[in-house]
């Protein structure tokens, strides 16, 4: 595994699924992470998690529609473990149905979970890793966003695709400070999807034949370690792409 001693990684939507996935992975890999959710019982048990594999925690509550709040965790994880050097974007509020049967109020607080809150923390964050020499930030889309029948996905597609624009923006406007933007389009077995195969067995079944690995992809295992080796010298002139850690089902060609 890529060796991430020194690094300090702020993970939103720490407490569970994709997010806690992702820190387990960077806390075996070296790295000091700071775990932000709505509910604090929930981080503070991947905190737990880490510190039993002899990693540093920042377990904080936080709202990422809520701009103080935002500002709030990049300030603490800067005061506990010195910098920044990885942002991974990844709480959001989900605005699923048909479009007659997306309210203003879920589109609304979809956009501002997810692109709004993406722009917002990733200047926040850009100072700081460029004061280190560069950094890595991974906003999570979805391949909703390229469906070919889109029926109950327009909402959340529109503002997944909208992260999309903001990483290839942001990577190459930052690109000269060392800062690589990338976006991560995971399936993983987060309680979301599994919710959703066993509220939709049917189309579930579908699904699972539309990947070719023929599985949903482990939280730690295939998610965190991925983007623990995407941080590593030997990828770093990547940037600006869709990375789809999905087994082979989406074609964002």
């Amino acid at each position: 595994m890529i060796d991430l001693a020194g690094k300090v990684a702020l993970i939103t939507g720490g407490g569970q699924g994709v997010g806690q996935g992702i820190a387990l992975a960077m806390a075996s890999a070296g790295a000091s992470v700071t775990i932000t959710g709505r509910t604090l019982a929930k981080v503070e048990e991947t905190a737990r998690l880490v510190r039993e594999r002899g990693g540093r925690a920042l377990p904080l509550a936080g709202n990422v529609k809520d701009a103080a709040d935002l500002a709030m965790m990049v300030e603490r994880t800067v005061a506990e473990f010195g910098g920044l050097d990885v942002l991974v974007n990844n709480a959001q509020e989900v605005p699923l149905g048909r479009l007659e049967d997306v309210t203003d109020e879920a589109f609304l607080a979809g956009f501002e979970s997810g692109p709004l809150a993406t722009h917002r923390l990733m200047k926040l964050a850009r100072p700081h890793m460029a004061a280190r020499g560069g950094g890595t930030i991974f906003n999570l889309c979805s391949s909703a966003g390229i469906r070919w029948d889109m029926t109950g996905y327009g909402a959340y597609a529109a503002v997944k695709q909208a992260i999309r624009s903001l990483t290839r923006a942001a990577a190459a406007e930052w690109g000269a400070e060392g800062i690589r933007v990338l976006t991560l389009a995971p399936h993983a077995e987060s309680p979301g999807l599994k919710h959703w195969l066993e509220a939709n067995p049917e189309e579930a079944r579908a699904f699972f034949r539309t990947i070719p690995l023929g599985r949903i992809g482990r939280l730690e295992e295939d998610i965190g370690r991925a983007v623990v080796a995407l941080c590593g010298q030997d990828l770093g002139y990547l940037t600006g792409a869709t990375i789809p850690l999905d087994g082979g089902q989406a074609n964002f060609d």
